[in-house]
């Protein structure tokens, strides 16, 4: 057979390693009519992949997405065997051996002997260098990275690595085929976690730290990022799933080339590999599971006992919010909706009468879409008094403040609510990165100060975030801990430090996918592509940096590197040089893109 034929047919492929990834691509690879031979030492993996192949035909054909026929056809194009000689005849050989440059260098030694000199090589590892296995190749311009994500037959994302040893000619081959895979194939250069897992992996390190210090608790740092995110899983659910040992071997790799604090391993990533904790695989990581291999969570004494917080708050029955943009609107909205008689102040009173027709129109929108009657519209819209001056809050039970993010204007404003709001009011702010303690510190009153940071849009966003200083009272975070479960939101518990637990998480990954289009890494498209079709985000960083805003995310990131002293949290140049050119995202038409001027 001729280099060009092999390169265009890549029909017999060899997978070398059998376990849940080499399964998966099996799969893949057999469902689209390839001819797969499976190679692995072990008789038990080898076993379990053809059964895993059997039971997943078996349900398309359940489900009526196969025939019988065809699901014979493709059984019969899956042979295994326990020696890499089976690789013989690949036009193109995939190893996914677990991540060792030990072991990956003594599969691609063996096949140099054994394949043809016109097959492709390619590695199936996130982390290690491609470079570097390849340089072990007698034949190194035919070897690549060809990254799979887990499960390979749900996940779209392929993403193509070259050394700067490979030849055109096979990457061009692996790119077609992962497209005729029905695969969205990415092609990136050779560093560590390339695209998705590069920014993927940076972020769950932070998560694992963020627990390690007891900052917050796993089901609180999971829900905060499922909920304010949209995220599938949270960090440390997704730890156990990846394991928690491959995720220390992929940020090793990652530090080791980039040097970023960032990626040196939290040290509770060490701590529970080396007891073999490593996640669902092993029945215990972070979270605690009903058998090995099994993904449902069972109790364990770190599990918060049910109803934990509840009890022992104050009484509030009327609340007050401050403000008159989006989120005080959407605010004084979800409480109005729950049966809370609301103030809603701001600077005059024509803006406080704009504010309540906002939600008008909101509630309007919600009774089109049939999830509102018009009769709990017109209730909700009538519990609400637009109010020109704070003096109205003088009898609320709760003041929540969703002014403008500058600490002097909110500081300015807590003084005046201390004069104001009668005593043993909770005051709240819904501050998403400044100090807690520096607005509870203006007022006589500082055990009454507590943050409560709602997300954007607050009628449709479950997560609350319950942020208490040092001086809050008990009852008062009993309090707002109440009052999120009566407005239908969910409560996760921090303390007063940047960034709380979304926004600590979420802009150093953010800020990492600039610097990598600041690098020439990948373009905007590649990564909002990789973590969509890779990581599951319902929207890529570029994406969402141009809806949050470049300014808004600027500000927090000075923030977070302020408090943390990390240089690897300094913002990006480029995101500061598009801040000061006035491009701010979708607001002013041009962020990371261009955007049609309405």
């Amino acid at each position: 057979m001729d280099r060009q034929s092999s390169h265009s047919s890549l029909q017999t492929i060899a997978v070398v390693g059998l376990g849940t990834m080499g399964s998966g691509i099996a799969e893949v690879l057999a469902r689209a009519g390839h001819e797969v031979i499976g190679i692995d030492i072990s008789e038990a993996a080898a076993r379990r992949a053809a059964a895993s192949l059997e039971a997943a035909t078996a349900r398309s054909v359940t489900r009526e997405l196969l025939t019988e026929q065809e699901r014979a056809d493709v059984l019969a194009r899956f042979r295994t065997f326990g020696d890499l000689g089976a690789a013989a005849e690949a036009d193109l050989v995939i190893e996914v051996v677990p991540e060792s440059y030990e072991v990956k260098q003594r599969v691609f030694r063996e096949l140099d002997a054994v394949v043809r000199p016109d097959t492709i090589l390619a590695t199936g590892t996130n982390a290690l260098s491609v470079t570097r296995l390849a340089a072990e190749s007698q034949r190194p311009e035919r070897v690549l990275g060809l990254h799979f994500f887990n499960p390979a037959p749900a996940m779209k994302l392929v993403e193509v690595v070259s050394s700067v040893l490979t030849a055109p000619p096979a990457v061009e081959a692996v790119t077609a085929l992962a497209r005729a895979l029905g695969k969205e194939p990415v092609s990136v250069g050779d560093r560590p976690g390339f695209v998705a897992d590069g920014l993927l992996f940076g972020y769950l390190n932070q998560a694992a730290a963020m627990y390690e210090s007891k900052y917050a608790s796993r089901e609180d740092i999971d829900a905060a990022m499922r909920l304010g995110c949209g995220l599938p899983m949270g960090p440390l659910a997704l730890l156990d799933l990846i394991g928690v040992d491959t995720a220390r071997t992929v940020l090793e790799a990652m530090y080791a080339s980039s040097g970023d604090r960032l990626h040196a391993p939290a040290p509770i990533l060490g701590h529970l590999a080396e007891a073999g904790l490593t996640g669902q695989k092993s029945g215990r990581g972070f979270y605690t599971y009903e058998a090995p291999g099994s993904s449902a969570v069972v109790r364990d004494p770190q599990t918060p006992a049910d109803g934990a917080g509840a009890g022992g708050g104050r009484p509030v029955t009327s609340v007050g919010v401050a403000g008159s943009g989006t989120m005080a609107s959407g605010i004084a909205q979800v409480f109005a909706q729950s049966g809370f008689t609301v103030v809603l102040a701001a600077r005059s009173q024509e803006k406080a009468e704009a504010a309540k027709a906002a939600i008008g129109k909101s509630l309007g929108r919600a009774v089109s879409k049939g999830r509102l009657t018009e009769e709990a519209a017109a209730q909700t819209l009538d519990r609400i008094t637009p109010a020109g001056s704070l003096d109205a809050f003088a009898e609320v039970d709760l003041a929540v403040e969703a002014v403008a993010e500058d600490l002097a204007v909110k500081q300015e404003l807590f003084a005046a609510l201390d004069k104001v709001c009668r005593p043993g009011a909770v005051l709240a702010t819904t501050t998403s990165s400044l100090p807690v303690i520096a607005v509870a510190r203006v007022t006589s009153r500082p055990q009454d100060v507590i943050g409560m940071h709602f997300f954007n849009p607050a009628p449709a966003m479950k997560l609350v975030e319950v942020v208490r200083t040092v001086l809050t009272a008990d009852d008062v975070h009993a309090t707002v801990r109440e009052i999120c479960v009566k407005v239908r939101k969910h409560p996760v518990d921090c303390g007063d430090r940047a960034g709380f637990i979304v926004n600590a998480l979420l802009f150093p990954y953010l800020n990492n996918a600039i610097k990598m289009v600041e690098q020439h890494y990948a373009s905007l498209d590649q990564i909002d592509a990789a973590m969509k079709l890779g990581g599951g985000y319902p929207m890529g960083p570029f994406e969402l940096l141009d809806v949050v805003g470049l300014d808004v995310s600027l500000a927090i990131e000075k923030v977070l590197h302020k408090e943390f002293r990390d240089p690897g949290l300094a913002p990006s140049p480029l995101l500061e040089h598009l801040v000061a050119a006035g491009c701010l995202g979708r607001k002013t038409g041009r962020g990371f893109r261009e955007y049609a001027r309405r």
